[in-house]
C-alpha cells in the first residue's frame, strides 16, 4: 500500500508539473543587490510580457528543486526580470547567488496572466475574424463600383429614352387632339353661321301693319 501510494503521489507530482508548464520558465543571474536584497536575471522567455509588477515568482537552482525561494517582480524588459527577494540570505546561503549562475522560475501570477492572455487572444481573433470579413465585403463593393455606376446608368438610359419616347408619344396625341378641336370648333362655328343667317331669312315679325306718321293721331289711327 505504501508503495502504490508512492506512486499515485509521484503521479499527481507529474500531473501537477504538466499543468504548471505555462508558468515556468528559466534565466540566470545578471546582477546582484545584496543590501537592497535584489536579483536580476536575464531570460529568454517569449511570454516574459505576461509577468507584471508586483507578481510572485518562485525560483530554484538546478538540481534543487525543493528548495524555492520566494521573490516579488519589481520590474521587467523584453529580455531581464528584476526580482524582489525577501529571504535573501537564507535563499542565498542554500543556492549561492552568483553572476551567470542558472535558475528555474514558477509563478502562478504567470498562469493566471497567461489564461487572460488566451482569452483576450481568443476574443481579438473573433474581432479581427469579423474585421476581416467586413474588409472583404468593402473591398468587392469598392472593387465592383464602375461595374454598378454602368449598370445603373444603362438601367436609367434605357428608363429615358423610355421615358423620351412616351413623352414624345403624348405629346403627339396632345397635338393630335388639338388639331381635331380646332378643326370641330371651325365647322360649329361655319353651322353656327348658317344658323344666324336661316334666323334671320326666316324670321317673323310679330306685326305685320307698318306704322306711319298718322299713327300718330288716334282719330285716324286704329289696328285691324
Amino acid at each position: 500500500m505504501k508503495t502504490i501510494s508512492i506512486i499515485l503521489t509521484f503521479l499527481v507530482a507529474l500531473s501537477g508539473h504538466a499543468i504548471d508548464k505555462s508558468g515556468k520558465f528559466s534565466g540566470r543571474v545578471s546582477s546582484i543587490s545584496k543590501e537592497a536584497k535584489i536579483l536580476r536575471f536575464k531570460v529568454d522567455f517569449e511570454n516574459i510580457k505576461y509577468i507584471n509588477k508586483m507578481d510572485e515568482v518562485e525560483f530554484w537552482a538546478q538540481h534543487q528543486e525543493s528548495f524555492r525561494c520566494r521573490a516579488i517582480v519589481l520590474g521587467r524588459s523584453s529580455s531581464h526580470i528584476l526580482l524582489k527577494v525577501p529571504k535573501f540570505d537564507n535563499c542565498n546561503d542554500v543556492s549561492s547567488f552568483i553572476v551567470g549562475r542558472y535558475f528555474y522560475f514558477y509563478s502562478k501570477d504567470l498562469i493566471n496572466n497567461i489564461s487572460m492572455g488566451k482569452e483576450l487572444i481568443e476574443i481579438l481573433v473573433k474581432k479581427r475574424l469579423a474585421l476581416h470579413g467586413k474588409i472583404s465585403r468593402n473591398d468587392k463593393v469598392v472593387e465592383t463600383y464602375m461595374q454598378r455606376v454602368d449598370g445603373l446608368n444603362t438601367r436609367y438610359e434605357i428608363l429615358r429614352k423610355k421615358l423620351l419616347a412616351e413623352w414624345k408619344e403624348e405629346l403627339a396625341k396632345l397635338e393630335y387632339d388639338h388639331q381635331e378641336v380646332v378643326r370641330n370648333n371651325e365647322g360649329l362655328k361655319i353651322r353656327l353661321n348658317e344658323v344666324h343667317h336661316k334666323l334671320e331669312k326666316y324670321r317673323v315679325k310679330d306685326e305685320n301693319l307698318v306704322l306711319d306718321r298718322w299713327s300718330l293721331d288716334p282719330d285716324y289711327y286704329y289696328l285691324k
